[in-house]
C-alpha cells in the first residue's frame, strides 16, 4: 500500500508533470515502478489529479468566472450567445465528451492494459515524435477567442482521450492538436487545461469510491498526495505557461524519447515488472 512518503512523493510528481508534456500518469506509474512500491492504480491516479485541477481553476479564476456566468446568461439572452466566453462554454462541452464517453467504455483496459509500461515506454516515443513535428510546422498564429470552433473542439477532445493511456499526457495530446491546427503555442495549451477541467474533476469525483479498497491506497496518503500536486501544481502551470510563449517544445519531446527508450529497456532487462 502507499504510505505517508510515496504519497508526498507522487503528489509532487503529480504536480510537477501534470501540465508538461510528459504524461504525469505515466510518471506516478514509473516512479512507483522504480521504487519497488505496488502501481498505485487509476482510482489513485485520477483522484490527485483533482488537487491539480484546482491550481488550474485558481490560476483562470477570473477567465472562468467569466465563461461561466456568460455561458450561463446566453441559455436566456440571445445577444450574448456570439461572445466568445459563450462560445468558450459550449467548446468546453463539446470537447469532454470524446474522452467522457471512451473514458466510460475502456474503462477496464484503462486500470490494466492501459498500464503496461511497455506501451508507456511506446506512447511516450511515438507521441514525442508528434508533438516535434506539430511545434516544426505549426504556424503558430490561431487565438482561441476568434478562431476557435466546434469542429476544432471536438478534434482537441478527441486528441484529449487519447490519454486514457498513461505516456500520451493530456495536455501533450491537445496541445498537440492545437499546433497541428495552427494555434499559437499558449493558446492551445490554454485550451488544453480549460478542457481538461471537466473530465478530471469527473474522473476523480467517480473515483472516490474506489479509495481505500482492497487494491487502492487508504484516504489519508490519498488526501495528502492530493494537497502536495495542488500547491506544486499552481507554480508548474505559472511557469509553463510563461516558458511556451517564447520557446519551443523541443527539451520535452528529447526527454519524452530518453524516458521511453529506458522504460522499454528497463522492462525488457527485467529490471521492474511491465504490469505490477
Amino acid at each position: 500500500m502507499i504510505g505517508w512518503l510515496e504519497a508526498v512523493i507522487l503528489g509532487l510528481v503529480q504536480g510537477l508533470t501534470e501540465f508538461l508534456p510528459i504524461s504525469s500518469s505515466a510518471h506516478i506509474r514509473v516512479v512507483s515502478a522504480f521504487a519497488g512500491w505496488p502501481d498505485p492504480g487509476a482510482a489513485f491516479t485520477a483522484v490527485i489529479q483533482i488537487g491539480t485541477e484546482l491550481a488550474v481553476v485558481i490560476y483562470f479564476r477570473r477567465e472562468l468566472w467569466e465563461i461561466i456566468s456568460t455561458w450561463v446568461r446566453s441559455l436566456f439572452v440571445k445577444e450574448l450567445r456570439p461572445h466568445w466566453a459563450a462560445r468558450m462554454g459550449w467548446y468546453i462541452i463539446v470537447g469532454t465528451l470524446p474522452i467522457g464517453v471512451l473514458g466510460l467504455v475502456l474503462k477496464d483496459q484503462i486500470e490494466t492494459v492501459f498500464r503496461d509500461l511497455r506501451l508507456v515506454g511506446t506512447t511516450l516515443i511515438v507521441f514525442a515524435l508528434i508533438l516535434w513535428f506539430a511545434d516544426r510546422t505549426a504556424r503558430n498564429k490561431l487565438t482561441l477567442e476568434k478562431h476557435l470552433s466546434i469542429t476544432h473542439a471536438l478534434i482537441y477532445g478527441f486528441a484529449q482521450a487519447l490519454a486514457l493511456i498513461p505516456g500520451v499526457s493530456r495536455s501533450g495530446g491537445t496541445t498537440t492538436a492545437g499546433l497541428l491546427l495552427d494555434y499559437r503555442r499558449e493558446d492551445a495549451a490554454k485550451y488544453s487545461f480549460l478542457l481538461a477541467m471537466p473530465a478530471v474533476f469527473a474522473s476523480g469525483l467517480l473515483e472516490l469510491t474506489e479509495i481505500g479498497g482492497a487494491d487502492t491506497p487508504d484516504w489519508g496518503p490519498t488526501i495528502v498526495a492530493t494537497i502536495v500536486s495542488f500547491i506544486v501544481g499552481y507554480a508548474a502551470v505559472a511557469w509553463f505557461l510563461r516558458y511556451i510563449s517564447t520557446h519551443r517544445f523541443t527539451p520535452f519531446v528529447i526527454y519524452r524519447i530518453i524516458l521511453g527508450f529506458f522504460i522499454i529497456l528497463a522492462v525488457t532487462a527485467g529490471w521492474i515488472p511491465a504490469l505490477g
